[in-house]
């Protein structure tokens, strides 16, 4: 293995435990499409920043991002519980209406933002090898992709490794946590505010698809295989890590596009724990009634 080759399988890596991490609370509250939400609606965040700021520094694009990503959530959750929107489509019309609100920016600066919604939607992980961090001194520090990832990646583990009893009573049993005193919207804005900051520190790199397939399909694929959370969010971060490492070389040996190879594998991965799930799977509940008739006789 280069070195271009292990700078590119660890961002992929980093990126899929922080966005397969939140995808099981996500998935538990049945709210797994937010990340796409948030992925899309990050665009107009991004020029916004641009046309206040005058700068393309990664870091305001960045701070756009982010305040988009939250708002975005915050829209979500209004129109769901105000306008009494079902979930599902209060995502779908605040989504589709800011990443719409983006392309027409874009469209009406184009001669001014060098900005490709290409990009934003399908980015491209194998260029990270070339954005590297360097010193002052000249010292190489690496990709700094890698560094926002692994900072980003910190943050969750400290987030959910603290607060996992009040992320775990929120996600399962809502009605019960307000009853012992905790405020499910204030949980519920922070569980957002994490999968903004993951998104917007994610899809430079990678792009909004591939964040997408990491938050849904390892944590599908991890909640086929078990009905415990601390071993859904241990299964989702390994799958999503395998899912990085085949992937590219799949892409390598096929000589295509890194994302779609490592959300094709995501894909395998969920039809295989669809098939073959001891607990969930297709062959075990066709198993079962036959169980069933040869106890009964």
């Amino acid at each position: 293995m280069n070195i271009d080759a292990f700078w590119i399988i660890l961002t992929g890596a980093l990126v899929a435990i922080c966005c397969s991490l939140l995808g099981c609370f996500l998935i538990l509250r049945r709210m797994a499409m937010v990340g796409d939400a948030i992925s899309h609606a990050v665009l107009p965040g991004i020029v916004l920043a641009f046309l206040f700021s005058g700068s393309r520094e990664v870091w305001t694009m960045l701070i756009g991002a982010a305040l988009l990503g939250v708002a975005c959530t915050f829209l979500i959750e209004f129109f769901h519980k105000k306008a009494r929107v079902q979930a599902d489509a209060s995502i779908g019309v605040t989504f589709t209406t800011l990443f719409a609100l983006g392309i027409i920016l874009i469209s009406v600066y184009a001669g001014k933002v060098d900005l490709d919604q290409d990009c934003v939607l399908y980015g491209e992980i194998a260029y990270v090898p070339l954005d590297i961090w360097l010193t002052e001194s000249g010292m190489n520090l690496g990709p700094r992709t890698v560094w926002i990832i692994g900072g980003v990646l910190v943050v969750l583990l400290l987030f959910i490794t603290i607060f996992y009893k009040q992320l775990y009573l929120t996600s399962f049993d809502p009605a019960f946590a307000t009853a012992i005193g905790l405020s499910t919207t204030l949980w519920y804005y922070l569980l957002m505010g994490a999968v903004s900051l993951t998104t917007v520190a994610a899809f430079e790199s990678v792009g909004a698809i591939l964040v997408v397939a990491l938050m849904v399909g390892p944590p599908a694929t991890a909640y086929l295989l078990t009905d415990d959370l601390k071993k859904m969010l241990i299964i989702s971060a390994l799958a999503g890590t395998i899912a990085s490492a085949a992937g590219f070389y799949l892409a390598l040996w096929l000589n295509g596009s890194v994302a779609g190879a490592i959300s094709a594998v995501i894909g395998l991965q969920f039809l295989l724990a669809f098939v073959f799930s001891p607990g969930h799977g297709l062959l075990a509940k066709r198993r079962q009634p036959v169980a069933v008739m040869k106890a009964n006789a």
